[in-house]
Order: structure tokens, then sequence, then C-alpha cells
């Protein structure tokens, strides 16, 4: 399916189908593709392995109100039998994301929202903030960059630079990893900040397991499903797992290559694959790979090349079915987050209960935030469960 988040953000909405444009470029199965090119045009791409290409979708956004048909709900994939347990569980949690040297929130409101990323600051569209703004009019007035959302402009077109223009990409960091910001014609800058709160929590949880798993020499297999421009990808590459990428986009992969330069994370082991999640994960239950740690992050909403549709509560269910096959026998966490404001946290909760239930460990579930920086006041991104496995070396879940 071409990667989308979900569809109405102004808040954790509108991502998702803005992300949609990025996503439904190229499939693939396991063929090895032609490098990407940097600027200058030297070869500099991942090694991909990817299917024929397939043509671009029209550049319109996909109907909000398109919808699988009666055809391709009966082949929808039967599910597991129900898990018969219950995990021990923290619910209600809210992960917050602080502001850092690196990344702050300054204010939001009125529909928008004002972010500082490294010394730059920007101005995006954020429909969840339906309060005052507590910043007086001329700091928001001061940004460097403001989205302007122009219809009848591309790229940077659709951008506002008050002090000149400025280059396309800029320098980001988070926590000493070196990546490349983008101004794209869907607001985005290639990162979601609220993910930081994941970052920590998949570090610890990798140097955890490889800590136990010490007398074998065993690296942490993580799978990245959804995987964008690679943040999370190399944070888990820099703690020491072995990861697959799987991103239905090349433009995205070939982002996530870059900044894996930029990082200077080149020789760690990361497999890109560009391709569909959902066949990607169903090939490899039948080879029968298997991964101690998977990162999840579907679209509330995206639409395939052959006109297959995604629609987050009628096929997240089968994915969830495909990662609990694909998890091994000594796993460590399976993380899932959803970008859609339609839906309590407890629906991806009793989802994860449902498939997870029979395995030993704890599943906590809530929303991921980020704290205004000098301010009491949050602002809520997106809802997330995970699964975190007993991490001692000796015992199977």
């Amino acid at each position: 399916m071409a990667r989308n988040r979900p569809q109405a953000k102004g808040s954790a909405g509108a991502r998702g189908k803005d992300r949609a444009k990025d996503r439904a470029k190229d499939r693939a199965k396991d063929r090895k593709a032609p490098p990407g090119r940097s600027k200058d045009g030297s070869k500099t791409g991942p090694k991909i392995h990817r299917a024929d290409a397939v043509q671009s979708p029209a550049r319109e956004k996909p109907s909000a109100t398109a919808r699988p048909d009666r055809a391709a709900q009966a082949e929808r994939p039967a599910r597991h039998p129900p898990a018969l347990g219950r995990l021990e569980e923290r619910t209600a949690l809210l992960l917050e994301t602080p502001a850092d040297r690196d990344y702050a929130l300054l204010d939001s409101g009125e529909g928008q929202k004002l972010e500082r990323y490294g010394d730059l600051t920007i101005v995006r569209p954020e429909g969840q903030a339906i309060w005052q703004r507590q910043l007086p009019p001329e700091r928001w007035q001061q940004a460097d960059a403001v989205f302007t959302g122009d219809t009848d402009e591309e790229g940077l077109g659709r951008w506002h630079f008050p002090a000149g223009q400025r280059a396309e990409t800029f320098p980001m960091h988070w926590d000493g990893l070196a990546y490349w910001g983008r101004f794209t014609s869907f607001r985005h800058t290639g990162v979601f900040p609220e993910q930081a709160a994941h970052w920590r929590f998949m570090e610890a949880g990798i140097r955890t397991w490889q800590a136990g798993m010490d007398a074998s020499g065993e690296p942490l297999r993580l799978l990245n499903l959804f995987g964008y421009t690679g943040i999370a990808s190399l944070v888990a590459a820099r703690a020491g797992a072995h990861v697959t990428h799987v991103d239905a986009s090349r433009k995205a992969i070939t982002w996530a290559h870059e900044n894996q330069q930029r990082a200077g994370l080149q020789d760690r082991p990361i497999r890109w694959i560009c391709e569909d999640a959902v066949k990607f994960c169903e090939r490899e239950v039948r080879r029968g790979n298997r991964y101690e740690a998977i990162l999840l992050d579907p679209p509330a909403y995206g639409r395939g090349p052959k006109g297959e549709v995604w629609q987050l509560f009628d096929d997240l269910p089968h994915m969830a079915d495909l990662c609990r096959e694909l998890v091994s026998d000594r796993p460590a966490f399976v993380i899932l987050t959803a970008y859609t404001i339609r839906a309590s946290f407890l629906a991806v909760h009793e989802l994860m209960q449902e498939v997870f239930g029979d395995r030993a460990g704890r599943l906590e579930s809530g929303e991921l935030t980020i704290a205004t920086e000098n301010s009491g006041r949050r602002l809520s991104t997106s809802m997330f469960s995970r699964w975190i496995a007993p991490h001692s070396a000796g015992e199977k879940s």
C-alpha cells in the first residue's frame, strides 16, 4: 500500500493523506535496484530490493471517502484465533517529548504550531491546537519558515521564508544523531519529534536484550515497517541492532540512506526494502524469517498502485497477526503507533491484547505528546501500544 498517515490532520490526521504522495512510488519484491544519486549526480543510493517500477499515482490527494469494494473485503485473510490470555497492562500513559537543544515546541494555538529545529523556527498547521496562543504575535512573526499550503505551488513554493529563500534541505540532530530535514510540499520536515519517546525506549530495550545474549553474540534483528526517512532505523542500528527497513516509497528510502550517510553509520547493517509492507510480511512468514523487535507505524489510509485500498481499522488486524508470526522465540518488543484521531488508544491496545495476550511480558498503551517549552501545555500527536517481552536470555515468552 502507499504509505499514508492519518487522513484528517491539522493534528495527527492529515499527516497521513499528505504523506501518501511521498509513499506511493515504487514497490518491491527482493530484486536489487540501481543505486540512487546525490545532487551532484554521483552514485550514493542504498542497495534497495525492489520490484518493477509502477506508475506513480495522480498528484491529487486520495479521496477520504474511498472504501474497499465488497470483493476486496471478501478476500481479506482470515484472522488468527484470539489469545486466550491477557497481558499485564499499563494504560492511559502519556509519553512526553520535552524541549531540548535539537527540537522544541515553542507554542501552539488557533490551528498552528511554532517549532524550533536547532536554530531554525517553523510555523506549520496543527488542527488539534484549538486553544489560544501563549506567545506574543511578534514571536510568531519571527519564524524562519511558514507553511502556506498554496495548492497552486509545489515543493518549496508551499513555504514562505520571511527572511529570504532557503535551501530545500537543512541539518538536523537527535541525541547526537545527524540527519537531513527537508521542506516538503506536504508540510513535513522528515521527522516526527514525538517519536523520540519510542527511540529512547528502543535504544534501552536493544541494549538490555543484547546484554542478556552476550554469551551467544547474537544480534537483535529489528523490522521497521513503514520506515519513512529512517530515523528509527538509524537509532536502532546505532544501538547495535541488525535492521530491516521497509517502505513503499523509493524517494523515502533514498532520503533515509542520505540520513545514514550524514549520521556516519554506513557500516551498520541496514537492509533497505522498497515494497508494500503487508506483502513483505506475508512473504517473510512463508520463508520462516523472524525478528526480535518490530516497529509498526501504519497509515490511516493508503492506496496501492493496482487500486488496493488500506484502511487502518480494516487491515491493521491482519498486519498485527503477521507481526505475531514474525516475532522470534526470544523477543524484545513490538511497538505500534497510529496517527488517527477518530479512535481511542484502547482500540489499538485491545488489538494488541488479542494478538499477544498469550505471550509473556507487559502491554503499555496511551498517547505520544510533545511538551511546550516554558509551559505546562502538551500537544497530543498520536496513540501507541507496545508489547514489552521479558528480556532475560534464558526466559522464553
